[in-house]
């Protein structure tokens, strides 16, 4: 018997209209959970964004006062290239900081409406010998003329990544719980939509239909329950992306800044978002109908 894609959608919409709602209930589990998946994801996307001054080994930053004078940044310079405990560093000015800058909190039109490449101290970032050295280094240009503050990449990324942990963990802990839910009510539903049609199924099968005839359209509608629940989640993430990464944000670090993910990264996060929903519902139906549908 052929199957045509008129059948499989009609079969399909009298299941979801029948069942709706156990339909309302699926797709809102789906979205809920798949929005805490999202929102760990665009968390770590943040924290990897504030992090950027870190890269290449940087074990510690010397930013400089915006207003220092060349004759401070050679001093500074000049003693860096001396000392035994520096590996390497390089010079950061302040094109190359408010780049930086706009990298990180790219998404706060507060401050990034006011500040220019001016505004941004220029920094040495600096890679130890060895790190036991960072300390030492730290204490001997601290108070320096035209050092603004050190700063340590040990202590400001494991600062961020507390911080993170605790939501990941929240998260993750609701993703889980509430998509397990969420495939458990995919289930229930399409079960109740094989029940109430078995009786259509059985006159099927004795006609000669075969065994995918009877099962896509009930597979098809725990396809809709995931992709609809994902793009819902998708949409709250998308909206909310920059509010979520300032979970992420440690005050102590960034202030009253928050950190900011761009529409593209957002897009990403969806794109992931919605293959996990097309996976769960997927694999609810195809549970379902090879455990309440015989044939």
């Amino acid at each position: 018997m052929a199957l045509s894609s008129s059948y499989v959608f009609r079969e399909t919409g009298g299941n979801l209209r029948r069942n709706a709602g156990m339909t309302a209930a699926a797709i809102i589990a789906i979205a809920v959970s798949l929005t805490a998946l999202g929102g760990v994801l665009i968390m770590r996307q943040a924290i990897n964004k504030a992090s950027v001054q870190w890269r290449g080994g940087v074990e510690m930053a010397i930013f400089l006062s915006p207003n220092v004078s060349p004759n401070q940044t050679a001093a500074i310079r000049q003693e860096l290239s001396t000392t035994p405990g520096v590996s390497k560093f390089h010079y950061v000015d302040k094109a190359a900081a408010y780049r930086e800058f706009r990298t990180i909190f790219g998404g706060n039109s507060d401050i990034t409406g006011v500040l220019t490449a001016a505004d941004m101290p220029p920094s040495f970032r600096v890679v130890p010998s060895r790190a036991q050295n960072i300390n030492e280094l730290g204490h001997q240009f601290s108070g320096q003329p035209g050092v603004l503050k050190v700063s340590y990449a040990a202590q400001e990324i494991q600062s961020l990544l507390d911080q993170f942990h605790r939501w990941r963990i929240l998260g993750a802990a609701l993703a889980i719980g509430v998509l397990i839910a969420a495939v458990a009510l995919i289930v229930n539903t399409i079960q109740l939509a094989i029940f109430a049609r078995r009786r259509e199924v059985a006159v099927m099968k004795l006609v000669g239909a075969t065994n995918w005839f009877i099962r896509v359209p009930f597979m098809l509608e725990g396809f809709i329950h995931g992709i609809t629940g994902a793009l819902l989640a998708f949409g709250l993430t998308y909206g909310l992306r920059n509010w979520i990464a300032s979970f992420a944000s440690d005050p102590t670090i960034l202030g009253p800044n928050r950190l900011y993910v761009s529409p593209v990264e957002a897009i990403l996060t969806g794109v992931v978002l919605l293959g996990v929903g097309v996976v769960v519902g997927a694999l609810g139906s195809a549970f379902a109908v090879r455990r309440y549908l015989a044939v």
